[in-house]
Order: C-alpha cells, then structure tokens, then sequence
C-alpha cells in the first residue's frame, strides 16, 4: 500500500485519492497531487528567536536559562556555542556546549551571532 500525505490543514492520516485531487474525510479539504508533490520538496527553513535564518555551523548564544533535563546543570543566559548543526524534529540544532556535552536546543531559545 502506497503511503498517502497527510491534510496540510488538519494533519490527518485518513486522506484517499478521489481521481487526481486527494481527500481528507474529516475536514473535507481538497488538494490537487501536484500541490502535495511541490510541498514535499520545499526545503525547511529554520529562524533563531529573532528571524534570522540558521545554517549549519553558524554560532548562537543563549536567550533564557535553560534547564538540562535529567541533569541540576543549567544552561545560562548568553551561553556562546559555536558549530551548531540543524536537524529535523522539535529540538532542531545539536550543539556542544562546553562544560555540559553534546544537547539539543530549540531555535525559539537561541540568538545568531
């Protein structure tokens, strides 16, 4: 079975295709399967807290304190991390930081430098 995509406006599974548009049954949105393949090739974009685009080894500094879970370190205000290297899911830049190791952090938290 071939996997279909998702409902761009509610995220739902349950889509099927109705002749060349695709279909979600609980929202009732319709898209064409030329719009679905231009979505899937759109390159993800990541901003730091205030707008500026993030590449891989850029460097960033820390905006708020951040808790290290599991851990009582803390990663303070202004923390200067060098070589981040941006990745796919919720925490989206795998970093070291000195003194802590190797954690992953989200855009919304950090700086460009």
């Amino acid at each position: 079975m071939t996997a279909l995509p998702k409902c761009p406006k509610c995220s739902s599974e349950l889509t099927y295709e109705d002749g060349s548009n695709y279909v979600c049954p609980e929202c009732a949105h319709e898209w064409s399967k030329e719009a679905a393949a231009e979505a899937g090739e759109q390159v993800r974009v990541i901003r730091d807290s205030v707008g500026n685009v993030l590449a891989d080894g850029d460097s960033i500094t820390v905006i708020k304190d951040l808790k290290v879970k599991g851990s009582s370190a803390v990663v303070k205000v202004g923390t200067k991390v060098k070589g981040i290297r941006l990745v796919e899911g919720d925490h989206d830049i795998d970093c070291k930081i000195d003194g802590i190791g190797a954690m992953s952090l989200k855009s919304e938290f950090v700086r460009k430098v």
